[in-house]
């Protein structure tokens, strides 16, 4: 009996060695294959690997794409470069001690090979740490330089002026400024009702002005067209001699000659004849008609008397 136990008893302990074999050749196989997954490391598209050490940041960075590390040993942070945006609202004073309001619209971007330092240095948040303190400070500073009207007027100078000096501040730290923009400049209630009524009263002054001016124009036009009127009458009045009114009756003669008939009955008829012989003769005498001097005599007037009325019949008497 004891001999069948012992048999039995030997393959039993095979079998157990057999799983713990399978059990640590699984373990070293999920070891290796954890390590291996922590030797490999992934860059993102436009970022950039800060490599840490236990903790110290190495100056050398990784672009983009598939790098090795040291598993559990070193670390891979990751850096964004592409262009990034932050907005602000800021509260400054302008140089005659108005509120201003403002909004600032920031494009910036940090420089690859400022990664390892800006992460040394200021670490993720450096939007927060370094930016926005960096832009209150520059609205403030350039709006105290400039009246809250000159802030409206010269808005693209001021925005410049604002660029500038944001980034000399900024640019030590590695990020660069790519687009400033100013949004809006807010002014208080009783600010914005002042401008208004400004620009009410240049507007009324402006009109008024332009109204004088048409007035002016229109009596100078009107003083010159009495002008040229009084030099065409006067023109006229040279040009007019008694050959003219000769010609334009003559002209418009309709083959009847005029009478006229006075009070006694009698008619009158102007002698056109002797017009036209008249004007003949200082024709030939003076060569020239426009020279002419000489005077014309009222022509001939021919009465005739009216023909006399026929006594009426009476009626009912014969005359012998």
């Amino acid at each position: 009996m004891a001999d069948n136990n012992t048999y039995n008893a030997a393959p039993a302990g095979g079998a157990g060695k057999t799983v713990g074999k399978i059990v640590t050749a699984v373990i070293v196989l999920l070891v290796v294959l954890v390590v291996l997954f922590n030797t490999f490391t992934t860059v993102d598209a436009g970022h950039s690997g800060v490599v840490t050490t236990f903790g110290k940041v190495s100056p050398n960075v990784l672009s983009e794409g598939l790098h090795t590390k040291i598993p559990f040993i070193q670390e891979i942070i990751q850096i964004d470069n592409r262009v990034l945006k932050a907005e602000v609202e800021c509260s400054s004073a302008s140089k005659d001690l108005q509120t201003v309001s403002s909004t600032i619209a920031l494009n910036y971007r940090v420089r690859n090979e400022s990664s390892a330092d800006i992460y040394r240095n200021v670490g993720l948040d450096y939007e927060s740490i370094i930016i926005a303190p960096a832009i209150h400070e520059c609205v403030k500073a350039v709006t105290a330089k400039f009246t809250a009207e000159e802030l409206i007027t010269s808005r693209q100078s001021i925005s410049d002026q604002m660029k500038e000096q944001l980034s000399e501040k900024i640019s030590s730290y590695g990020i660069e400024v790519q687009i400033f923009n100013i949004i809006s400049f807010d002014f208080t209630a009783e600010y914005n009702a002042a401008i208004e009524a400004k620009q009410t009263a240049q507007q009324n002054a402006l009109k008024a002005e332009q109204d004088l001016q048409r007035v002016k124009v229109e009596a100078e036009q009107t003083v010159a067209k009495a002008q040229a009127e009084a030099e065409a009458y006067r023109l006229k009045s040279q040009e007019l001699t008694p050959q003219m009114i000769l010609m334009e009756y003559i002209d418009k003669w309709d083959g009847k000659l005029p009478s006229m008939v006075s009070g006694d009955g009698t008619s009158a008829m102007i002698d056109v004849t002797s017009l036209l012989e008249q004007f003949e003769e200082e024709q030939s005498g003076s060569g020239n008609t426009s020279e002419s001097t000489s005077t014309y005599t009222a022509p001939a007037v021919t009465t005739e008397a009216a023909p006399a009325e026929e006594p009426a019949e009476e009626d009912g008497e014969d005359i012998e």
